[in-house]
């Protein structure tokens, strides 16, 4: 089993990247398992929008202030609290889609050393300032995370690849037809 994370700061294109990357695997015959670290979070979020009284419509729209906070407070709990889920999550892929390749679109920092621990291999997502502004703030985010956030810290480490994500959307689709014929090799 093949496994993907991918890393990069806010606006860089990572979930659009891995969305690439699944179809042109898909494509070539392949099957596809996303898993999120911060899938914690992200349950925590539409809770606590519900419990102040207005549910979210769209639960994929990101309140990234919140978030910065419920990742902090869940890490400083427990460090391991989201990578215990995330790696639980992972055993189960294991067992159940043993085919699939596994991708992880929002890998940080702090979280690197767990999720590497599993096999993971590391693709930074980069893109120009001016780029990654204008795609944060076409994505309706709630609010904005604040880049310089703990919680949003990059790993310090040596990417398996890179992606430089600056041109059009179909460039892109071709990084991500370049890096899927190495992973099925």
């Amino acid at each position: 089993m093949s496994k993907i994370a991918l890393y990069g700061k806010p606006g860089a294109g990572k979930s659009t990247f891995a969305s690439l990357l699944a179809d042109e695997l898909v494509k070539a015959g392949g099957e596809v398992a996303t898993v999120k670290v911060a899938a914690p979070l992200y349950q925590l979020q539409l809770i606590v929008y519900e419990m102040a009284g207005v549910p979210l419509v769209d639960p994929t729209r990101q309140d990234g202030r919140l978030l910065n906070f419920l990742g902090t407070e869940m890490r400083r709990i427990n460090p391991r609290s989201l990578t215990d889920v995330f790696a639980a999550r992972v055993q189960e892929l294991e067992r159940t889609r043993p085919e699939a390749l596994l991708v992880c679109d929002d890998l940080r920092g702090p979280d690197v050393d767990a999720v590497t621990a599993l096999g993971f291999r590391l693709v930074e997502i980069s893109a120009p300032a001016e780029v990654r502004a204008l795609r944060k703030a076409g994505r309706g985010d709630l609010t904005a995370g604040d880049e310089q956030h703990p919680t949003e810290a990059q790993p310090l480490v040596d990417a398996w690849r890179r992606v430089r994500n600056a041109g059009s959307l179909e460039d892109l689709r071709g990084e991500a037809a370049l890096l899927a014929g190495q992973v099925l090799r």
